[in-house]
């Protein structure tokens, strides 16, 4: 790939969290190059506070050399994007800073802890833009081939009109009573539990998948454990264990999704059903290299269920790993992710899903809760709030 002459033969990217998503990220920041012609680019710094752990990573994840001081790595000139997988009360500040700096950042979902961050992050993102910094949250499971080939499916007019979805991610991490507090558990840290966390993933699922916005919700929450094990004793769980939200969409569609934390047995299934008249669509997260499809416009006597399996190189993303037939896995979608931030930076292309799709979301899920609040009351959405996905 040629890259444009307004950007730097090589750009430096710097990381800030080296945990959980961390991890996942500096993964495929240091496997992306391998696989698609991306323009080049150096793991410069990886940030985080302990400066023993942070440097112990940095070599473990193929960073350059660590820091512990986020703001001063953002001043440096060699530094070109900012990479944020610190906790969701650190976003809007990261963020802000990084993109008046000048430099493209992306960041994990959900944008922000609360609506008004999201708001601020969001204006920073476009009048970053006008100036050619780019900016993308991190809604991975875009990058599941299985879901973009369902996105295909849907927009080629396969499934016809959609009628209703089901959304369902469901996870047993907090199923133990004992399980201790973390920063997860905590409003003003995580800003909500299962909903901002996991239910995010599969509102914007929806919304990608069908091209479609949401107009009305309801919602309810419910923390089944209140109280856990913490250092200096018990504490209160002040967020959700899990959420239910029914939205209706412009199109007329209609979906409900659920999130859960506590639903025992369930490690990490993002189950997704979308219902049209022409057809139905089937995806399990737990089976990402699968989709279910059901084509009704069939004669009556052949039609069923038929297992795709998404791993031959005409699928999306797939041409740039193994063999046809040869399953990939769920830290190939943080690859794709890089693959396409780097390429639309090249491009001089706005990424997607943008800071606006996040706050989206954020709109929908400030719903959700507000509808809880107020015993599941129906919450109408503007929709010039909520409008592309």
């Amino acid at each position: 790939m040629t890259t444009p002459p307004h950007l730097p033969s090589t750009l430096g990217v710097a990381a800030i969290g080296y945990a959980f998503m961390g991890k996942a990220h500096s993964n495929a920041w240091r496997n992306v190059a391998s696989f698609f012609d991306v323009p080049g680019f150096e793991q410069k710094v990886l940030v985080g506070r302990d400066a023993e752990a942070v440097a112990e990573a940095a070599a473990k994840y193929g960073w350059t050399e660590s820091a512990t001081d986020w703001r001063s790595v953002i001043e440096r000139d060699d530094i070109h994007i900012i990479d944020i997988c610190a906790p969701g009360w650190m976003h809007a500040e990261i963020a802000i800073a990084a993109l008046e700096a000048g430099k493209h950042v992306l960041v994990e979902k959900p944008l922000a802890n609360t609506l008004g961050e999201a708001e601020l992050m969001t204006a920073a993102a476009a009048k970053a833009r006008a100036r050619g910094v780019q900016s993308m949250i991190g809604f991975n499971y875009r990058r599941v081939p299985a879901l973009a080939l369902a996105r295909e499916l849907i927009a080629e007019g396969r499934l016809g009109t959609i009628r209703h979805v089901r959304g369902a991610y469901l996870q047993d991490w907090l199923t133990d009573a004992k399980s201790p507090m973390s920063w997860r558990l905590r409003k003003e840290t995580a800003g909500s539990g299962a909903l901002g966390d996991i239910a995010s993933h599969a509102i914007d699922q929806i919304l990608f998948l069908l091209g479609d916005t949401v107009t009305e919700v309801t919602g309810r929450l419910n923390t089944f454990v209140d109280r856990r094990p913490g250092p200096q004793g018990p504490e209160d769980v002040t967020v959700d264990d899990a959420a239910w939200a029914t939205l209706t969409l412009a199109s007329g569609a209609i979906a409900s999704v659920e999130a859960s934390r506590v639903a025992t047995g369930q490690k990490n299934s993002l189950k997704l059903e979308i219902y049209g008249e022409k057809g139905t669509i089937l995806f399990d997260l737990e089976a990402l290299n699968e989709l279910g499809f059901l084509d009704a416009t069939a004669p009556v006597r052949e039609q069923g269920f038929r297992r795709i399996l998404v791993n031959e190189p005409e699928h999306p993303y797939l041409g740039a790993w193994w063999p046809q037939g040869h399953i990939i896995g769920w830290e190939h979608t943080f690859t794709h992710q890089i693959r396409d931030f780097l390429t639309a930076i090249a491009a001089g292309e706005s990424p997607s899903p943008s800071f606006e799709d996040g706050l989206n979301v954020q709109h929908i899920l400030a719903a959700v809760e507000e509808s809880a609040a107020a015993k599941s009351s129906l919450i109408q959405l503007n929709a010039s709030a909520t409008e592309g996905a």
